[in-house]
């Protein structure tokens, strides 16, 4: 393993075929191979609209299981290309039982692991806990062709315990796959808002556990129309896209637009952890010892 290496994010809209979107993923991934990338994420639930703008039993149907189709169709793709793939999925392990699951393929295109989202979400056009279990893995690193990686999901990039115990695996980058966007009748007034804590929060991330932090965003405006039926409120959602990659210092070394597809590369340099963390201590000055009450849920 080199110390130095390639980020690609895959920056994408989807359109309601999930065919359309892994081939326009396939072709994605190829571009970031081609650019140098050695490690490739998509965003989160890439396969299809984003479907959780509603409570629709019919739409369990999307789910798959892990191993499946998907990995089956992108495995051979991350073992051409030589590269590490993260992949966020729509996992059904069980009758009745679902969950937002990102899938790591190494290099060979083995499965090296899967992570369940943890946190999920219940807010207006973002329906989650009708469709996903929480993660019952807890939080993970895995070791991978070019070094120890994390992945969490989206609505996890608002907590920093997922963050810092991903970092105390050795996770040297944290990876987010995500789909975040708008309100469009909410914009005007709170868009740039919210899009800078959401920027805010992840640098933090990078900054306090001395790691690099890689979000992967859709793009496009989406109104829940899967199999022909649209979310029966609101406008949809316009993702907002911003891709990015922050230094362990909390610097962007690369950013995507907010409405545009892009293939987006950065190069990771380990020796600027290494530097970073001998410069601020964070993790050797922690108090670990006065940190238990960190388990409750409130402090009354």
């Amino acid at each position: 393993m080199s110390d130095h290496y390639k980020v690609g994010l895959i920056q994408m809209r989807c359109t309601p075929e999930p065919s359309e979107n892994l081939a326009r993923a396939s072709e994605m991934v190829r571009e970031a191979a081609k650019k140098g990338a050695n490690i490739v994420c998509l965003p989160e639930l890439f396969l299809t609209q984003y479907f959780c703008q509603r409570e629709d039993t019919a739409l369990f149907d999307l789910a798959e299981a892990i191993p499946g189709p998907t990995t089956s169709a992108l495995a051979p793709l991350a073992k051409e290309l030589n590269i590490v793939l993260i992949t966020s999925l729509f996992e059904k392990r069980a009758r009745g039982l679902y969950h937002n699951t990102a899938a790591m393929l190494d290099a060979d295109g083995s499965l090296k692991g899967i992570y369940r989202k943890m946190h999920i979400p219940d807010d207006p056009l973002y329906y989650e806990k009708f469709y996903f279990t929480p993660g019952d893995l807890g939080f993970k690193a895995f070791d991978t062709k070019v070094g120890r990686i994390g992945t969490l999901v989206c609505w996890d990039q608002w907590y920093p315990e997922g963050a810092r115990l991903t970092a105390l695996q050795g996770a040297e980058i944290l990876f987010y796959p995500t789909a975040i966007g708008w309100h469009p009748a909410e914009k005007e007034q709170y868009g740039a808002a919210q899009h800078d804590a959401w920027r805010t929060i992840q640098r933090a991330h990078a900054i306090a556990n001395g790691v690099f932090v890689c979000v992967v965003n859709r793009v496009g405006h989406e109104d829940g129309n899967i199999r022909g039926n649209k979310a029966k409120e609101g406008l949809g959602l316009e993702f907002w896209g911003g891709s990015f990659v922050a230094d362990p210092f909390g610097r962007i070394l690369v950013e995507g637009s907010h409405d545009k597809e892009e293939v987006l590369v950065a190069d990771i340099d380990l020796k600027l952890l290494e530097d970073t963390r001998r410069n601020w201590p964070f993790l050797r000055d922690r108090r670990i010892e006065s940190y238990g009450e960190i388990g409750h849920r409130f402090l009354d």
